[in-house]
């Protein structure tokens, strides 16, 4: 039987978190807003109608939501030439394929955003389908972006195993009944993803790759 290895993206294969974080930052600087960055790092790996929404609250001006989102855009932007892949990201995507595994991103990211992802990452050769933010109605901490990603390659969650950095990544794969591996170079704690529902934690992706015969992936 086929068996999904579904992962994030953001922080989780690629080294983007705190780009995104002093982005954010920059956007809601110019539009106004005092938000503090340790607040931002925590929303990250929400959508971004939801992050805003998380980090201004329902009083916020919801007619500035679009315009906050595209000055993240177009800071963020900025970098997308020189993505950093994460430690051994590629070579992780690319041993779970051999070992027989459908590799399937889940993430919000979508566009050319996307784009310059995958080009970071380098792996498409290893890469079954992508669940980006363009395809589903609601993303993470809903389960929606994981239930996707394992329609596209039509594996049931109970053969599947969800890898992500942050507390709604792990939120998102309980939900759709996946197990959940929490990793550490998204820059959130170990306590925290663990709460959220990770059955293990590792460093980045080389440690994982290095763990694998211990993993949940064993």
């Amino acid at each position: 039987m086929e068996r999904a290895a579904v992962f994030d993206v953001d922080g989780t294969l690629v080294d983007t978190n705190h780009l995104h974080v002093a982005t954010w930052w920059e956007a809601f600087r110019q539009a106004g807003h005092r938000v503090p960055m340790h607040a931002v790092h925590r929303a990250v790996g929400l959508t971004s109608t939801d992050l805003v929404a998380h980090l201004l609250g329902d009083d916020r001006d919801p007619d500035q939501d679009a315009e906050l989102s595209a000055a993240h855009k177009a800071l963020y932007g900025q970098y997308f030439d020189r993505l950093p892949a994460l430690p051994a990201a590629g070579d992780l995507l690319r041993r779970l394929h051999r070992d027989g595994w459908k590799v399937v991103l889940a993430t919000s990211a979508g566009g050319a955003e996307l784009g310059a992802l995958r080009r970071a990452l380098d792996a498409d050769d290893a890469i079954a389908a992508v669940a980006g933010a363009d395809d589903v109605e609601e993303g993470k901490p809903a389960p929606e972006p994981v239930e996707h990603a394992l329609e596209l390659v039509g594996v049931p969650a109970e053969r599947a195993v969800f890898v992500g950095d942050t507390v709604w990544d792990m939120r998102a794969g309980r939900r759709a009944g996946v197990r959940c591996v929490g990793v550490l170079c998204g820059g959130i704690p170990r306590a925290d993803l663990e709460g959220a529902g990770a059955d293990a934690v590792y460093d980045d992706p080389a440690h994982l790759l290095e763990s694998l015969r211990d993993s949940p992936f064993a």
